[in-house]
């Protein structure tokens, strides 16, 4: 029904994945949506079925077990399973994009071998922590240090909002081992969960995206080989910036896999509701409410398979990926809203799943840099690009 010029971007393969995923979502996802947000739960037995089919390898190349790099494929798996359960997709995302994406692109090839081939089988559950009480979008204020000591690291500090946090095997960590450097004294770490002085909060209770943990971290001279280290020391923040630009472009998958299933709801629900004697599908200011988020859809999608089908990790992608996660996350709020105002009281129940489209939308104006954050890299970016 949508994007029909989306199959001029999709190779055989790409059609016959996003079948797969489908079959799946509609027979193991879609019966327990609702419990999985009701009970505030992640679905460990749904995340082992989904390893059995390889989409915990998404991004991680065949070699190592992964279902490959195309980053195409990533935003298949991950809309399809948004279509029915966004709090499901966040935490893969967390797995593969956030834990795993970072090791296969910048780890070196014993940290490849001892660590993808798990992620990619779910045998290992990954995860990111950048974000600390006092360093929200400002990352290169992050105040957790990690201090050399003998053939380890001490890590100190905490951090907070941590998807998949209590449930992590292993986390991508950042923390300063140049305090007085500023962002260029950031150094990556493959940090691995079970060991001393290592804690997590309880998690927390979020409005929407729940059944997907996030939780708190805490450091007391926790101790992290040297040999997990990311790359070279102080040059950590390099590796972020490059990873947040694959972590927008696929958050944006999640965030168009909310819309297309409001949009169809606000389809199904004015078509078979009768007002004054015919559909509210044929009073005006229900058809533009369709009209105008059928057509920021298929413009944000199309733009958001052509980045993921065309990206280049050797450039600058900071404008491309800020404005797909900018405009596909307002969208996802946007149509929800419009799904509850459609179903008019039933939207504003239970009983319909578009309340809990809007709870689920809302974090992706939040999560992974704010919608403030996007408009700012495209403007500092573009502006010093610019000459007159």
């Amino acid at each position: 029904m949508f994007g029909e010029l989306l199959n001029l971007l999709e190779t055989e393969e790409h059609k016959l994945l996003r079948e797969t995923v489908r079959k799946f979502v509609r027979e193991r996802v879609a019966p327990i949506a609702h419990q999985i947000d009701e009970k505030d739960e992640f679905p460990k037995e749904i995340f082992k079925e989904m390893a059995e089919l390889g989409f915990t390898g998404i991004l991680i190349p065949e070699e190592y077990g992964g279902f490959g790099e195309d980053l195409l494929s990533a935003c298949i798996v991950l809309e399809e399973i948004a279509r029915e359960s966004p709090a499901l997709s966040l935490s893969l995302l967390a797995h593969s994009v956030l834990g795993a994406h970072p090791i296969t692109r910048f780890g070196n090839e014993k940290q490849k071998r001892k660590y993808l081939p798990k992620l990619a089988k779910g045998e290992m559950i990954g995860a990111l922590a950048i974000t600390e009480p006092d360093a929200g979008s400002d990352t290169s204020s992050i105040k957790t240090t990690a201090k050399e000591d003998k053939d380890k690291f001490l890590i100190n500090g905490s951090k907070i909002f941590i998807t998949n946090g209590s449930i992590a095997d292993i986390i991508i960590l950042y923390a300063k081992t140049s305090p007085d450097k500023g962002k260029d004294g950031i150094s990556a770490f493959i940090f691995e969960t079970n060991v001393p002085g290592f804690s997590v909060s309880k998690n927390f209770e979020k409005i929407g995206m729940r059944g997907s943990p996030t939780s708190g971290l805490f450091f007391d001279n926790t101790p992290c080989p040297k040999e997990n280290l990311i790359g070279k020391k102080d040059e950590g923040f390099k590796i972020l910036v490059k990873c947040f630009e694959v972590e927008r472009i696929t958050i944006a998958a999640i965030s168009i896999g909310i819309t297309l299933s409001a949009i169809e709801w606000q389809i199904r629900y004015s078509k078979e509701r009768k007002q004054f004697g015919k559909p509210i599908s044929e009073f005006q200011m229900i058809s533009e409410k369709i009209a105008n988020n059928t057509a920021n859809l298929e413009v944000i999608r199309t733009y958001l398979y052509l980045l993921a089908k065309n990206y280049d990790f050797n450039k600058d992608n900071r404008i491309e990926s800020a404005t797909v996660k900018l405009l596909a996350g307002e969208l996802g709020v946007k149509a929800s809203l419009d799904a509850i105002q459609i179903l008019g009281g039933y939207g504003y129940t239970k009983e319909y799943p578009v309340e809990r489209y809007l709870r689920d939308a809302k974090l992706m104006d939040i999560g992974a840099g704010t919608s403030e954050i996007m408009r700012y890299i495209i403007s500092s970016v573009i502006l010093k690009k610019y000459r007159v």
